[in-house]
């Protein structure tokens, strides 16, 4: 063969340098797989399995913080940290906790363990407001000794502009829970609702509408309580059309319901003549509904840990909870709020048998159930046996009553 210029080589020797081609590129090959390559020695290219660690930190945190914010699990995250070493570190940073999204922190009572505690306490840490009424939440009602935390945690998540936290702490304030009777505020717990519901919280507008309805807290005033339990009511319907599920709504007078999907509540939309499903509970109702299920209320609360790590001790007042017994859970079955102390809750004025965290959970319950169950029938049987007034005078329900007297039914 000829090349170009006219010079000639044989076949053989064209072989040779093809071989020699393929020995430079191999020799290439192992020189960037080499331990100096990978120790960065100056002049050789680091080889494609190393690049993943020259990524920027930024970069890492940058998605692992879009993880948590769309994370429909707290396995979504875990996951996402387990993959190596690195992610681990970087996963567990400010920047990437404070945006760990409500599902991501929605913690089950079945799963609760001090791993769960203390991830829950790194994200308020880093300023998640979500984590810090959840764990509030949790502190203040399931875990003995911590109801000072608790309610710190609730309050630093109610300055951040948490509606739901804001709301807790106005049921905290109206029926003085972790306090004894005198420590009730009727006034900062409307001041509290009215904020929440300025925030969009329908069960803090429908309490709001209820205490200027009976002077609860605030000026009496009907008309403006009645104008905004309509406001609440004209909320949950557009909530109940606009959500993806069907709505599942009767029409009106013919009495009949359809079944909501689990752990979804029914609004009061019987005012407008239909029932509907309403929106999911919050993850911390889901809690506490679930950790007193498997747990006797009067039975003793884990203990939370102490800043050295060692359980801390229950206050006086939780051991003479515990010692009275006869603590009672909201009857509003989603709700899942506990008394602190005996005869807390408001009760049912006409059978005595429910009770109530508040007035919002009272008229959603009300509506949608107790309305066909209560009955003064037993009561006035108990009465005309025992010698009692005869006749059969009936216990009206009183919308003023007080904490240790019953609430009224809605009407």
């Amino acid at each position: 063969m000829k090349t170009r210029r006219g010079a000639g080589y044989s076949c053989h020797a064209a072989g040779d340098g093809q071989e020699a081609v393929h020995r430079r590129k191999r020799r290439r090959t192992a020189a960037e797989c080499s331990p100096a390559a990978a120790a960065g020695a100056p002049g050789v290219r680091l080889a494609a399995r190393d690049m993943f660690e020259e990524l920027p930190d930024d970069l890492v945190v940058s998605i692992l913080r879009d993880v948590a914010a769309s994370a429909g699990s707290p396995a979504d995250l875990a996951g996402a940290m387990l993959t190596c070493k690195r992610f681990r570190e970087l996963g567990q940073t400010k920047v990437v906790l404070a945006r760990a999204s409500p599902r991501c922190l929605a913690v089950r009572a079945k799963a609760w363990s001090d791993d769960a505690h203390r991830f829950l306490q790194r994200c308020a840490d880093a300023g998640n407001l979500e984590a810090c009424y959840l764990l509030g939440m949790i502190r203040f009602y399931c875990l003995g000794g911590s109801r000072g935390s608790g309610a710190a945690l609730m309050a630093a998540a109610a300055v951040g502009g948490h509606r739901e936290a804001l709301y807790s702490l106005a049921v905290i304030q109206f029926n003085g829970s972790g306090g004894g009777k005198d420590d009730r505020d009727l006034r900062a717990g409307a001041a509290l609702c009215a904020r929440a519901a300025s925030l969009g919280h329908v069960d803090a507008l429908r309490e709001l509408g209820h205490c200027l309805q009976d002077g609860y807290g605030v000026r009496r005033s009907v008309l403006d309580g009645r104008r905004l339990l309509i406001q609440a009511n004209a909320r949950e319907l557009a909530a109940a059309v606009t959500a993806s599920p069907p709505v599942a709504a009767a029409g009106v007078g013919s009495g009949k319901t359809t079944s909501a999907a689990p752990r979804r509540h029914s609004c009061l939309l019987s005012d407008f003549g239909c029932r509907a499903a309403g929106g999911e509970a919050h993850a911390a109702n889901r809690f506490l509904v679930d950790w007193f299920a498997s747990r006797p209320l009067g039975a003793p609360a884990a203990a939370a840990p102490s800043g050295n790590g060692n359980p801390a001790a229950a206050s006086p007042e939780d051991e003479e909870e515990e010692a009275g017994g006869a603590l009672r859970l909201c009857s509003q079955a989603l709700c899942g709020r506990p008394e602190t102390r005996r005869h807390e809750f408001r009760r049912c004025s006409v059978c005595g048998v429910v009770n109530y965290c508040s007035r919002a959970c009272q008229a959603l319950h009300w509506k949608m159930a107790h309305k066909a169950e209560c009955t003064p029938a037993d009561r006035w049987l108990d009465v005309a046996v025992g010698g009692g007034v005869g006749g059969g005078a009936a216990v009206q329900p009183n919308a003023n009553a007080n904490a240790d007297a019953a609430a009224a039914p809605a009407p």
